[in-house]
């Protein structure tokens, strides 16, 4: 691992840290039915913070698995597979919010999210 990994992993780790206290702030201070904004700006922070975290640890996870050699494109990888379940887990906020949230609908989403990170991760 050289040290630009090592930099860019603790970065989002921190990152990740710095956005997850927002999000603890943010439940603990404002209720989403009052103030409507507030439910939103808590699906962004916590896609956010999901992304943040899954995109770090899934670079760990694939650097892991490479027998600890980091090759060339593993970390768009890992950020955009952080950004699938980012962008998943602000979904999954929204939906709860609108009183959407339902199994079917979360597994069609589910699917078409893992669809399309096989679909990009396919090798050519």
């Amino acid at each position: 691992m050289d040290s630009r990994d090592r930099l860019s992993n603790l970065g989002l780790l921190g990152a990740a840290a710095v956005v997850w206290v927002l999000v603890g702030i943010l439940v603990t201070t404002r209720d989403p039915y009052a103030d409507v904004a507030a439910g939103y700006e808590g699906a962004l922070l916590i896609g956010l913070a999901m992304g943040l975290t899954c995109a770090s640890l899934a670079w760990l996870v694939v650097f892991a698995r490479h027998r600890r050699i980091a090759y060339k494109g593993d970390w768009f990888r890992a950020v955009r597979r952080g950004a699938w379940i980012g962008l998943f887990s602000a979904v999954m906020v929204v939906l709860r919010l609108v009183d959407a949230f339902q199994l079917p609908i979360v597994m069609f989403l589910a699917a078409i999210f893992f669809v399309a990170e096989i679909t990009l991760s396919a090798e050519r």
